[in-house]
This record gives C-alpha cells, sequence and structure tokens, in this order.
C-alpha cells in the first residue's frame, strides 16, 4: 500500500512538473511582452519582424496617438448622445438632427484621417516591405473595410 502511495505521489509530481515546464515553454514569449511599455503592441513587433528600435518608436508613436484618439472617441460619444436626447423629443428628420448628424460626420472623418496619418507614421517607422505589408492590412481592416457603409444585399437592411 505504501509502495502504491508513494508511485501515485511521484507520478502526480512528475505530471506536475512536466505541465509546469511545458506551460513556461509555450507561454514565454506572451510573458515577455507583457513586461513590455506596450504590450498590446507585441503581436506587431512578431508579425512585421521588427527590431527593437523600430519597436520603440512605434510604441512612441502609439503612446502619442492614443490621447488624440480618446479625444476623438469623447466628442463623438458626446455628440451622438446630444443626437439621442433630440431623437427622443422627435418624430421627424429636424434641421436640428440634420445639423447634429453632420457634426458627427465631421468627427469621424476627422478620426479617420488622424488614424490614417498614424497608420502611415507607423508605417513609415517599419522596414520598407513590411511598412507597405503593415498598410495594406491596416487599411482593409480599417478605412477600406466599408464598415458603416449599408449592405444592399444584406436583409437586414431591407424596406419593410
Amino acid at each position: 500500500m505504501k509502495r502504491a502511495m508513494a508511485i501515485l505521489l511521484l507520478g502526480f509530481a512528475a505530471a506536475t512538473m512536466a505541465y509546469a515546464m511545458v506551460y513556461h515553454g509555450t507561454t514565454a514569449q506572451e510573458r515577455e511582452a507583457m513586461k513590455s511599455g506596450s504590450p498590446e503592441l507585441g503581436w506587431l513587433k512578431q508579425e512585421f519582424h521588427l527590431d527593437d528600435a523600430q519597436f520603440q518608436r512605434i510604441s512612441r508613436l502609439h503612446e502619442g496617438y492614443l490621447p488624440q484618439c480618446g479625444e476623438t472617441c469623447r466628442k463623438i460619444a458626446e455628440k451622438t448622445a446630444e443626437l439621442k436626447r433630440i431623437f427622443d423629443g422627435t418624430n421627424a428628420v429636424t434641421p436640428e438632427v440634420e445639423q447634429k448628424l453632420g457634426e458627427i460626420a465631421q468627427l469621424r472623418a476627422e478620426c479617420q484621417a488622424n488614424m490614417l496619418r498614424h497608420f502611415y507614421a507607423v508605417s513609415q517607422a517599419m522596414p520598407p516591405e513590411e511598412g507597405r505589408r503593415y498598410l495594406a492590412w491596416v487599411q482593409q481592416k480599417t478605412i477600406l473595410s466599408g464598415a458603416g457603409q449599408m449592405d444592399m444585399g444584406n436583409p437586414a437592411h431591407k424596406m419593410p
């Protein structure tokens, strides 16, 4: 009985140690990225083959862009809340509704222009070929994705 218990405990200890080693080995890269100053950009360094200097420049660009982006998002949310208050008080498209829609559209256009400028700055901090690949990727995921455009082939956008 003692021998069986010793074998069982030894097997459990060996399995725990093997799990810890595998876990430690397979998560080393992610744990290292979390220690960096911009862990959310870790994938960028790997995907676009950036050296430490390039990654640091991009991290600084990112840190500089975030406050500007946050402020624009705050303004859009504020104008959207104003529009909702107007909607709550009317059942028609009034000049006030049209004005607020125009203000929101202007803010969204500014947001997209700022975002595109940021993407170009980031791409220029990369090796040329990686920068081109990055630009193609971000444009497809953002500006060129068609987000916000109505798909008239989509049944959800059909008139009742």
